[in-house]
């Protein structure tokens, strides 16, 4: 069997017809507003205001929020404001609990425990203690690591390359960084005096 060629001819075939589009509303007039205005006035209530006078008013859309979106990043002014609000305990009451959870933990620093994760795979000084669930248990020696590596990436502005770099080079950071808390302490502490006169 041989293939058949198959012509069409479009000019012959006339156009089709668009449906006709009713609209879906009738548009009704002022004085049809007016009539039926009247009429339920006279029906029921003679109090009812008349419809057509009430004057008609454009939604405004909502404003949109223009700040600024850092995409979870702190700026710095916000990481200034939140460095005075840690709520680490003493030492003395720190070292009551052998081990303290990451949710905990976050709460005292006042981040997220990711930020909490991801410091602890970052720096080498801080080895949490795992259960068999997996959960991290963080021993009063890791929360005070903690609170250094706050103090060098939030109050003193490190990099994560610039802190591991000052943990590495200064072997005695921890004693620099005791220093600067007692210092903190005595200034507040002087500060709080000097309120008081």
């Amino acid at each position: 069997m041989g293939l058949q060629q198959i012509a069409f001819d479009f000019d012959s075939i006339p156009p089709a017809k668009e449906p006709e589009v009713k609209p879906v509303v009738d548009t009704i007039t002022t004085n049809e507003i007016k009539v039926a205005a009247e009429n339920v006035v006279a029906e029921e209530d003679p109090e009812i205001i008349d419809l057509t006078e009430i004057p008609t008013v454009a939604a405004k859309p909502p404003k949109k929020n223009n700040k600024k979106q850092t995409r979870g990043r702190m700026s710095l002014k916000d990481m200034d404001a939140g460095v005075d609000l840690i709520e680490v305990p003493e030492d003395e009451v720190l070292f009551e609990k052998m081990y303290y959870s990451i949710g905990t933990v976050a709460d005292m620093f006042k981040v997220n425990q990711s930020l909490v994760r991801f410091w602890e795979n970052e720096f080498d000084i801080l080895k949490p203690k795992k259960n068999g669930k997996g959960d991290r248990l963080f021993r009063p020696e890791d929360v005070k690591n903690l609170k250094l590596i706050y103090h060098l990436l939030r109050e003193r502005k490190y990099t994560i390359e610039g802190a591991k770099d000052f943990l590495k080079n200064n072997k005695k950071a921890d004693e620099k960084f005791a220093m600067i808390e007692s210092l903190k302490k005595l200034k507040s502490f002087l500060n709080e005096l000097k309120a008081n006169l």
